[in-house]
């Protein structure tokens, strides 16, 4: 499969992001080429279409599967498993923030509990106490927070992160004209 200029532009700057975000870059272009062309493929035309090892591409797609991103399809005719992603942006955003909470904030939280329920929490210096306590409240509350926008529906979403910049706006006093009016 050939890629059009602008679906080879997609999927390399996803890659190129997905390398900022820490994921590899290979899984990422999988999951973009996946996303952009919208249909099940198998690992042979994904390691065609990328120009990457075939060995590359099974790593990948296992790694996609633990993320909840990429599912086994199978195609009449076709013996091969093919591969898909979901073509809902929503359901997308929602799998990864649910699995970077799972895998990151959610065992820094166990931690952060651990800390401060220790017999040894009395040794550290109290502003380090207070550190930790003001880090584990925080991510309480971000966490909170997440899984309360998970179970929003997207349209109410959306509403909610276009109406946190109007409300950000008031809250600094900003104008209409975007000026700081006079505190």
């Amino acid at each position: 499969m050939e890629l059009t200029p602008i679906s080879q532009k997609f999927v390399l700057h996803w890659g190129e992001m997905g390398s900022r975000w820490g994921v590899n870059r290979t899984v990422s272009q999988i999951h973009a080429l996946l996303y952009i062309t919208g249909k099940p493929m198998h690992a042979e035309e994904i390691a065609e279409t990328l120009g990457v090892a075939r060995s590359n591409v099974s790593t990948s797609l296992k790694e996609l599967q633990n993320w909840k991103l990429v599912k086994v399809a199978h195609i009449m005719g076709d013996r091969r498993d093919h591969f898909e992603t979901s073509l809902d942006i929503w359901e997308l955003f929602r799998t990864i923030v649910r699995e970077r909470k799972t895998r990151e904030l959610d065992p820094t939280i166990g931690t952060l509990r651990e800390c401060l329920g220790s017999p040894e929490l009395a040794q550290e210096d109290k502003a380090a106490q207070q550190r930790i306590a003001e880090t584990l409240a925080l991510m309480e509350t971000l966490t909170s927070w997440t899984d309360e926008m998970l179970r929003l529906e997207p349209a109410t979403l959306m509403k909610l992160l276009k109406m946190g910049a109007t409300v950000q706006k008031f809250v600094r006093g900003d104008n209409r004209s975007g000026s700081k009016s006079e505190e």
